[in-house]
C-alpha cells in the first residue's frame, strides 16, 4: 500500500474513533459524559480532526475527507489521478474507525434503548428533517470548510538573518483547521449534525447497519450528507480559482 493510503486510512479511523467516540460517550447510557451536551460533542470532533491531521498530515496531507479531496482537484490543487487512492483510505479508516468505538462502547449500546441515540454514534441525521434545508446545510457548512481551507498555511518562523531558513511549528499546523471545524460545529451543526464530509457519515453508517446495533440506519437520509458536502466543495472550488 501507499504512504497516502495508509495515511488517510489512520488519520480518518482516528478522527472518526475519537470523534464519534466523544458523540457515543455523551450519548449513551451509563457513561461517564452522558448528557454533557453540544459543547462537548463540538469540541471532542474538533480535538479528533486536530489528531487525525497530525497523523496523516506529513503524509498525504491529511485531507480525511473526500469533499477537501474532490475540492483540491476541482481546484487544480490535486492530480484527479489521485482522488480514488484518497476516498478509498478516507472510506476504510472511517469504517475501521466506526467499528473501534462500537467495540468500545459495545455494553453501553447494549444498555441504551434509543435507536436514534444509538445511530447518531456512527452517522449524523436532522434535527428537523427537510430534504431541501437539509442539503442546504450541508452545502452550507462544507462551502466555509473548504473556502477557509483554501486559505489555511501552515505556521513558521521565518529568520530575517537567513532568507532561507523557515522553521515549522510542526502539530501546530493541525490548529488551524481544528479550530475551523469546532466553529462550524458551533455555528453551523444545529440543523444537521454538520457531516461535511461524506466518508464520515457514509462510512460509519455502513458500519452500522453491519454490526448488531439495533435500530434502522436511516438509508433515506444517507445520500444528503454525501451529496451535500461535494455540492459545497465544488461552488467553493470554483469561486477561489475564480477570484484568485
Amino acid at each position: 500500500m501507499s504512504s497516502i493510503l495508509i495515511a488517510e486510512i489512520l488519520g480518518t479511523m482516528f478522527l472518526i474513533l475519537l470523534g464519534n467516540g466523544v458523540v457515543a460517550n455523551v450519548v449513551l447510557n451509563g457513561t461517564k459524559g452522558n448528557n454533557s451536551g453540544w459543547i462537548v460533542i463540538t469540541t471532542g470532533w474538533a480535538l479528533a480532526v486536530f489528531v487525525g491531521v497530525i497523523v496523516a498530515g506529513p503524509y498525504s496531507g491529511a485531507h480525511l475527507n473526500p469533499a477537501v479531496t474532490v475540492g483540491l482537484a476541482v481546484a487544480g490543487k490535486l492530480s484527479w489521478s489521485l482522488v480514488p487512492e484518497y476516498i478509498a483510505g478516507e472510506m476504510i479508516g472511517a469504517m475501521v474507525g466506526a467499528f473501534l468505538v462500537w467495540l468500545m462502547y459495545k455494553d453501553h449500546f447494549k444498555a441504551t434503548e434509543d435507536e436514534g441515540g444509538k445511530l447518531a454514534c456512527f452517522s449524523t441525521g436532522p434535527a428537523i428533517r427537510n430534504t431541501f434545508s437539509n442539503m442546504v446545510s450541508e452545502i452550507i457548512g462544507t462551502f466555509a470548510l473548504m473556502f477557509v481551507i483554501f486559505y489555511i498555511a501552515g505556521p513558521s518562523i521565518e529568520i530575517a538573518a537567513d532568507a532561507g531558513a523557515n522553521v515549522g511549528l510542526g502539530s501546530l499546523g493541525a490548529l488551524p483547521v481544528a479550530l475551523l471545524v469546532w466553529v462550524i460545529g458551533l455555528s453551523l451543526g444545529g440543523t444537521t449534525g454538520y457531516a461535511i464530509n461524506p466518508a464520515r457519515d457514509l462510512g460509519p453508517r455502513i458500519m452500522h447497519a453491519i454490526l448488531p446495533v439495533k435500530g434502522g440506519s436511516d438509508w433515506s437520509y444517507s445520500w444528503i450528507p454525501v451529496v451535500g458536502p461535494i455540492i459545497g466543495t465544488v461552488i467553493a472550488a470554483l469561486l477561489y480559482v475564480a477570484l484568485f
